[in-house]
């Protein structure tokens, strides 16, 4: 059978890693003191703009635009204002700092890393490392079959397909940024205790012959990795590179999320959300998973959503139960794996991760 090519979702994930360019004859510590100069006058230019967004957006919108406060259209329009540049400036920085930082780790050297490691600290390795991964749902079989050539359980592998998309850099800033260091705390914890056991679960269930055929007849062999010099300027050039393709992708869904929770936050009664997503719903939990799971969105498209939701006092178990499954459990992957697993296997996985997404979501909704 040929190969898989790899997918192309346009994300820029399964670009080929350009060799490190050959170093400039300049002189390197001028060169880094201009860095360093730019890079503060850009921090401090950003945290300006940053921290004036409210006092725009309040200005915008009831002064310059002229609309009657208080009144739904307005809380819409100062939504929308305050919001849209503030997950713009938030994901900008983060992507910049995470782009650099995963130049340290490409999916050629985690797969060597988790090549040979027993389920449990595998599972916690493969969760940790599954946040700064490069991954994306068009990743999902290339990934899988790497790890299976490697020799990485099942179990394992797992673990990181679930962290990967779930628990990652713009899922966290942008709850961090709209929601507070709480939330974000509570979902990064959760993400990766939901990715550990589910994985360690499937692990222990003993499922490899769910896997197809030829999957299984691929021999496990020991992962190369090509190390690849870079320097500190080849790390800060990657930093840009990824806020040009990440950014220049999901910036209609950012723009497209906060519409929708402007629209929740200016023009639904806080007293329709709380009856249908409230604490007191038993069945809300099971029913935002199932609603989530067909749904396909990135973290920067939910999130505001999610902001929106828990505005108009929706519990927090249930809002976060939504977001993972939509972030975790898309369908678009899951009709990705049915490329390299039998459809066994992926209901298993659904029913082990959904199963532990809505353990979470009933968790918080006792608890916050």
């Amino acid at each position: 059978m040929e190969p898989i090519q790899p997918f192309n979702c346009g994300c820029g994930c399964n670009k080929p890693e350009a060799s490190a360019p050959a170093p400039a004859p300049t002189d390197a510590g001028a060169g880094w003191t201009k860095t360093i100069v730019l890079a503060a006058l850009g921090l401090g230019f950003w945290y300006a703009v940053y921290a004036n967004l409210h006092s725009f957006s309040t200005f915008f919108t009831y002064s310059l635009l002229g609309i009657e406060r208080p009144s739904r259209l307005g809380d819409a329009v100062q939504f929308f204002v305050y919001d849209t540049p503030k997950v713009m400036l938030l994901l900008t920085l983060i992507v910049f700092a995470v782009g650099v930082l995963r130049s340290f780790f490409t999916q050629e050297r985690t797969r060597k890393y988790l090549a040979g490691k027993r389920e449990s600290a595998g599972n916690v390795m493969a969760a940790l490392l599954g946040i700064v991964t490069p991954f994306c749902s068009c990743s999902a079989v290339p990934l899988f079959l790497g790890f299976v050539q490697a020799g990485v359980p099942l179990g394992v592998t797992f673990s990181f397909l679930i962290a990967a998309p779930m628990i990652n850099e713009i899922a966290l800033v942008l709850l961090y940024g709209l929601l507070g260091w709480k939330v974000a705390a509570l979902y990064l914890g959760t993400g990766l205790l939901i990715a550990m056991v589910a994985g360690w679960v499937i692990g222990r269930l003993k499922l490899e012959g769910w896997m197809e055929d030829w999957v299984r007849e691929l021999r496990a062999g020991e992962a190369v990795v090509f190390e690849q010099r870079l320097s500190w300027r080849d790390r800060l050039d990657q930093g840009r590179e990824a806020v040009r393709d990440i950014v220049g992708k999901v910036w209609i869904y950012v723009v497209a999320g906060i519409a929708v929770g402007a629209l929740i936050h200016g023009y639904v009664p806080e007293d329709f959300m709380a009856s249908i997503m409230g604490k007191q719903r038993w069945w809300s939990v099971p029913a935002a998973v199932l609603v989530g799971i067909p749904m396909y969105s990135n973290a920067a498209g939910i999130v505001p959503v999610v902001e929106a939701l828990l505005g108009k006092g929706a519990a927090l178990g249930t809002v976060l139960a939504f977001m993972m499954s939509v972030i975790a459990l898309s369908l678009p992957e899951m009709i990705i794996l049915r490329k390299v697993l039998k459809p066994q296997l992926i209901a298993v996985f659904v029913l082990v991760v959904g199963s532990g997404i809505v353990c979470i979501g009933y968790l918080f909704n006792m608890i916050v």
